[in-house]
Order: C-alpha cells, then sequence, then structure tokens
C-alpha cells in the first residue's frame, strides 16, 4: 500500500473541543483534511464545516463506511468514546480519542485491544503535555534542576463547563452522570492524573480523595449528578506523594498551575503569567522562564495534539500519548472515585485486563447480582 500524503479525517462531535481544538488545529495543517463531520444536532455540524471545511454527515455510518477517511477524531459526550471507537477500528480508521477515554476500565480495555487487533493508531487527546511550559518542566525536571522530586502540589480549577459546553447553561452533558460519568475530576483532574506521571516519568500507584458536589445546579435547580469538586492525595510508583484538586467552583477566574518541591528547590508552573516557570533554589537563587502560557477556556493556545497524531500516522510511530497512557490516566480517576465512595486508599489498577477477563468478571458479576436478588 502506498505510503499517505494527506490525513484525511472524519469528526464524531461538533462540540467546543471539535470547534476549538481538532477542527482548528487540522484546518491549520496541510497534511491534513476534514472530509465528513457528524453531530446529532446537525446545526453544530454545518457550523464547523462552514468554518473548516468538510461536509455534514447524514450519520455516524457514513463516516463508518466512507473509504475517503483514514483516520477520525472522537469529540463526543464521555459515554460514547468506548462505542465509536471500537466501531471507527473495525471500519479501519485511526482514531483521535478525547478524554477521559472511557467510562470504566473494561471499555478502554476494549479500545486498546481493538486498536491493536485493527493494527491502527489510538491516541488520547491530554493536550496539556505539549504547552510550552509543561515541556520545560519535563526537561527541566530530568536536568534535575530541583534534585530529587519529594512532593508536588498541582490543581486545574475553573468556573465550569456550562459557559464553555455548546450546550450553554445548567443542562450541559457535563452535568449527567450517564453522559459523563464523572465531573470535574473527569473533565480536569484526568488531565493532571496524565500530566504528573508524564512529568515525573513514574506511574501513579495508589490514590485517596474527597469528591463531591457542593454547589452546581441543573437545569431542574436540582444537584447535578456528577462532582463538581474533587480533592485527592497520590502515591507515585517511585514513592514521590502529591495533591491534585479539580473543581467546576472557582468563580474567580482560572487556576491550572502545579508545584514541585525538590532536594535542591521548588518550581511552580503556571502561576506568574510573565514568567510561567519559576525555579526557586535553597541557595536563594531564583530562575525565570518566559517560554508561552498554557491554553484557557477564554484563551487558547496550540495543543500540538492533532499535529502530533497525523505525524504518527504519516510516519508511522506510535504515538506517545497512546490508549495505555489513557488508560492508565483514567485508572487513577476510577481509583479516586473509588476512594470517595468507600473511604478506603485504593490502589491504581495500571494494567489493562484482557478483554475476555474483562467481559468474563462483568457476567460473572451480574450473574452474582441476579442471584443475590433472586
Amino acid at each position: 500500500m502506498a505510503a499517505l500524503e494527506k490525513v484525511r479525517f472524519g469528526i464524531f462531535g461538533a462540540g467546543s473541543i471539535a470547534l476549538f481544538r481538532h477542527a482548528l488545529e487540522l484546518s491549520q495543517n496541510p497534511a491534513a483534511e476534514i472530509v465528513l463531520v457528524y453531530d446529532p444536532i446537525k446545526a453544530r455540524a454545518e457550523y464547523l464545516v462552514s468554518r473548516f471545511g468538510g461536509t455534514v454527515a447524514t450519520s455516524e455510518e457514513e463516516i463508518f463506511a466512507s473509504k475517503k477517511i483514514d483516520a477520525v477524531v472522537v469529540a463526543t459526550p464521555n459515554s460514547e468514546h468506548a462505542r465509536l471507537t471500537i466501531a471507527a477500528f473495525a471500519a479501519g480508521k485511526h482514531v483521535l480519542c478525547e478524554k477521559p477515554m472511557a467510562t470504566n476500565l473494561e471499555d478502554a480495555a476494549a479500545m486498546i485491544a481493538a486498536g491493536k487487533k485493527a493494527g491502527k493508531k489510538l491516541m488520547i487527546g491530554h493536550n496539556q503535555c505539549l504547552m510550552a511550559p509543561h515541556l520545560k518542566a519535563k526537561k527541566l525536571l530530568q536536568e534535575g534542576i530541583i534534585g530529587d522530586v519529594l512532593t508536588f502540589r498541582t490543581s486545574f480549577c475553573h468556573g465550569g463547563p456550562e459557559g464553555w459546553s455548546q450546550d450553554k447553561g445548567p443542562h450541559t452533558w457535563f452535568f449527567k452522570k450517564e453522559k459523563a460519568y464523572v465531573g470535574s475530576m473527569g473533565d480536569l483532574g484526568v488531565h493532571k492524573a496524565y500530566l504528573i506521571p508524564w512529568l515525573l516519568g513514574t506511574d501513579i500507584a495508589e490514590a485517596g480523595a474527597f469528591i463531591a458536589t457542593m454547589h452546581k445546579k441543573n437545569e431542574k435547580g436540582k444537584p447535578i449528578t456528577v462532582d463538581d469538586n474533587a480533592v485527592c492525595i497520590l502515591r507515585m510508583a517511585n514513592g514521590i506523594i502529591g495533591q491534585l484538586t479539580a473543581s467546576w467552583t472557582y468563580y474567580g477566574g482560572e487556576d491550572n498551575t502545579t508545584t514541585f518541591i525538590g532536594t535542591k528547590g521548588r518550581m511552580v508552573l503556571g502561576a506568574n503569567p510573565d514568567y510561567q516557570v519559576e525555579v526557586f533554589l535553597g541557595n536563594g537563587e531564583r530562575v525565570l522562564y518566559k517560554v508561552g502560557a498554557v491554553a484557557t477556556n477564554t484563551v487558547q493556545v496550540k495543543s500540538g495534539i492533532p499535529d502530533l497524531f497525523v505525524d504518527s500516522i504519516l510516519d508511522d510511530f506510535e504515538p506517545p500519548f497512546d490508549g495505555l497512557k489513557g488508560y492508565k490516566a483514567l485508572a487513577a480517576v476510577v481509583a479516586c472515585m473509588n476512594c470517595a465512595e468507600t473511604g478506603q486508599i485504593s490502589k491504581v489498577n495500571n494494567v489493562p485486563v484482557p478483554v475476555k477477563a474483562a467481559a468474563n468478571a462483568k457476567a460473572k458479576a451480574t450473574a452474582t447480582k441476579k442471584a443475590k436478588k433472586a
């Protein structure tokens, strides 16, 4: 088969993340082309196409069946990620899927298995990693500028998705458990559950958390069915410990900051708008780096994720932000949710269970549940 010169895309979902991230960045890449766009709300697909090109698809099946499409972007509510990803692999397409990659670990494992079976790329849209301050921080940490990292604290907090989502207002799908699975922890916390292991080069091993719905109300004036605040404690596989906070109730502005404390000093990311990476050393020295900002809901910065996905297809390499890393980030979220429910520190399941074993276990659990009810 001749090598591709351009990657042709179908896009599922024409909401804000497709508009401000995927379609925008693909339209700016000469090696990418948007061919078809599908959204259940046709007007949204029409708007995206009017801005970035392509044609409105009449159904999901039209994208799956199209021989003009090499890859798809799955930018839908979380509950649709696994279904659409697995179907796209079955149709012979590569997949760039938004985060969190699935609403449970069994589905995430099935997505990974489906991609391997099809021989296609699976990349998860964890867009924080390639932001300039985080790229700089990774390099500095590897160089040992603050010595051995001992602890960290990281936050991703803003006023909520109801102003960002195309579903403006409290009826947004982000607030509905059946579509989102989790709230602030899945929308924002999962970014940090992915970013911290990437920066430190080690997995999250254990998690504890308080997760709650503190303030957000749905369109009926009742508390939303997912969390709007999460405060977590994490232990990394190499012993580093830290804090992770995710919130949808930061009404005074956004907080996307991280601090690492090491044996020689500390590093602060994103707190200073003029110098996005700051290093404070034990000898009193202060080193400042002006490297560029991290994207916010109000001020977008190019993520580089769609471009990297296109390159991985054209140059045939495994995407660095692959399904397994996405699985591990979701596993950390699941562990935090488990702890919030049980009150017990939870180990993070970083190794995907084989799909058949997961299906058998799920069937056995269902049978046991039915037997208890009988």
